[in-house]
């Protein structure tokens, strides 16, 4: 009877094993990651071979909506908006279909990334952007589908599609002179508020030079003087330097601002603080 149960146990162990056993796919899935000046792209996708088989016109046929690899959907991400020729992509997530025929794609991006293959049901107002490519037919196959980015600049690419002797090619451009003109006015602007007051608040924490912490959180104080959080944190630096007259004035001033906010809990604190230091001066 041991023998039976101890046979039956190794049996229902061996199965639960073999069910998670893994297998390799006959398309892989891939992901394609690329800066592009300041701007994050990134591709997902699943890619299908060739294997002796004839694609455009077979496997893939022409003038219906592919998903554009295997599998789920191909997702392309942006951490920016893109511009493709006059047309503009906003930042996000997307589905890419596309509709392939002998002389030109159609190129669709599609809001609803959650997929497996082509909608059951097609949704025209999930399409965000919709444009047309030219097939580029190349001398030497492309045994697997291929998307990646060539002809890098600092401000521009092309995203590429290729399979068997077909590239696409889809020529963009980012933001990039954009974003480097706001961290050159934010840089030569000088410091903001919150730098100042994340800069007093690790020094603080750290105990590190808290005058110099003092001194952070003063400006931040002067730059946003609507922030109690930051006179709260100013009182804590002063009353760490000993200073535990300034430290109350400025829990005082934190506790007014506090009320006019609404935010009960942070002049209960200040209360607290107050009465603490009140006894050290």
């Amino acid at each position: 009877m041991k023998k039976r149960m101890l046979l039956s146990c190794f049996m229902t162990v061996a199965l639960g094993a073999m069910a998670q056993l893994q297998r390799p796919m006959a398309s892989p899935q891939a992901k394609v990651e690329q800066k592009v000046g300041l701007t994050d792209l990134k591709v997902e996708y699943y890619r299908p071979s060739k294997n002796n088989r004839v694609v455009y016109g077979e496997v893939v046929p022409f003038d219906e909506v592919w998903r554009t690899g295997a599998n789920e959907n191909t997702k392309f991400t942006s951490s920016d908006a893109v511009v493709f020729g006059k047309d503009t992509l906003k930042a996000g997530t997307y589905a890419v279909f596309t509709k392939p025929s002998k002389d030109a794609w159609e190129i669709i991006f599609y809001s609803d990334y959650s997929n497996w293959g082509t909608p059951d049901t097609w949704d025209e107002k999930k399409v965000v952007l919709r444009m047309k490519a030219p097939v580029v037919t190349l001398n030497d196959v492309v045994e697997t589908f291929t998307i990646g980015f060539d002809k890098l600049t600092t401000k521009s690419a092309d995203l590429t599609l290729s399979w068997d002797k077909t590239r696409i090619i889809l020529s963009f451009s980012v933001p990039t002179a954009v974003k480097m003109q706001a961290n050159i006015d934010k840089v030569m602007n000088g410091p903001s508020s919150g730098d100042y007051h994340a800069a007093a608040e690790f020094y603080f924490k750290e105990k590190k030079d808290l005058k110099k912490a003092l001194e952070w959180e003063t400006k931040a104080v002067e730059l946003r003087p609507e922030a109690y959080w930051y006179l709260s944190m100013k009182a804590q630096i002063q009353a760490e330097l000993g200073d535990f007259k300034g430290a109350i004035e400025s829990a005082k001033q934190s506790m007014t601002v506090a009320e006019k906010a609404g935010d009960k809990d942070a002049v209960e604190a200040s209360k607290k603080s107050i009465e603490a230091w009140g006894k050290k001066k």
